[in-house]
């Protein structure tokens, strides 16, 4: 089971207005161009992810769950600081309630608060959707958002050594897990 991000149906838009000038609003095609330009520059750190190109935007969308992908941006200009984006982590029910998140902010907007933005708001969406585990990987050396997760409640359950190759290089991910305070308690 899939989730299109153009086809899902979508609650009431969410939006918050937070650090640094910037509006969390739900993802739209419209941002497509500006959404992978984050992912790329976040791909060309080293440190956001095994992947080194940003997909196109029709693969970027194919897996995502359109209520719970969200971009923070200029509340002036537009301009997208960053996006945060959730996957189903399986299609067995049983799971129905467990995603994967990932949360890309532009190296010019890192360090002002645009993390936690999106952070929260994917958090509080998920529990009004339901969602009872929010799962992550995150390279040990990732240190900026293995402090983000771990100030929003999520917890280290697992590391996976050598887990893939990146860059010539066998890396480790740290698996990192937020349970809902008030879904499945």
């Amino acid at each position: 089971m899939t989730h299109d991000i153009a086809d899902t149906p979508r609650p009431e838009a969410a939006r918050s207005t937070g650090a640094a000038g910037l509006v969390v609003r739900p993802m739209e095609a419209g941002d497509a161009e500006q959404v992978l330009d984050v992912y790329q520059a976040g791909l060309d750190g080293g440190q956001a992810s095994f992947e080194t190109t940003a997909p196109s935007w029709q693969d970027f969308t194919a897996g995502k769950i359109r209520h719970l992908c969200f971009v923070a941006a200029d509340a002036e200009s537009g301009a997208v600081a960053g996006w945060a984006a959730a996957s189903p982590v399986s299609s067995r029910c049983v799971y129905a309630g467990v995603i994967e998140h990932s949360v890309y902010v532009h190296p010019g907007h890192r360090g002002r608060g645009a993390g936690r933005l999106l952070l929260g708001t994917l958090i509080a969406a998920c529990e009004e959707a339901g969602i009872w585990t929010i799962q992550s990987g995150v390279f040990p050396d990732n240190t900026p958002s293995l402090r983000l997760h771990e100030a929003f409640g999520f917890r280290v359950v697992g590391v996976r050594e050598r887990i893939g190759c990146h860059r010539g290089v066998w890396r480790d991910v740290v698996l990192l897990e937020r349970r809902s305070r008030t879904v499945g308690t």
